[in-house]
């Protein structure tokens, strides 16, 4: 008696089908979640270099305009997907304020801006 061995073309396909069907819904919820953790990532550093302002203005009586005279460095997990600038400063408002805006860009560029500003808020609030 001969006995075949292996698999049919039949049950090859379905395990295609299946996992082509669970790479279909895995791969979007992967992306989704890198996405929702590069943002919280941005928004760390952005919550950081807030507290550098207060630190900043009560030192120098004036806002900082650029990262640099903060100190700080972008980590590369931020810096590659987001642009973070200070933008506008007003030293001349009583009191003076600022905005920090993260302009995302690559893969990130679905995600929008992200902007917080002198008395705490933040947008879009979903976001945050």
């Amino acid at each position: 008696m001969k006995k075949n061995r292996g698999f049919t073309l039949i049950e090859i396909l379905v395990v295609m089908v299946v996992i082509g069907i669970l790479a279909a819904i895995a791969i979007p919820s992967y992306q989704n979640q890198i996405r929702k953790s590069t943002r919280s990532a941005a928004q760390a550093v952005m919550a950081d270099i807030a507290n550098k302002q207060i630190f900043y203005l009560q030192q120098q009586r004036a806002y900082a305009d650029t990262l640099a005279k903060l100190n700080v460095t972008l980590p590369a997990e931020v810096g590659n997907f987001y642009d973070i600038t200070i933008d506008p400063i007003d030293n001349t408002a009583t009191p003076p304020t600022f905005t920090i805006l993260a302009k995302p860009k690559g893969r990130q560029a679905a995600d929008g801006d992200l902007k917080l500003d002198s008395t705490g808020t933040k947008t879009p609030a979903d976001k945050w």
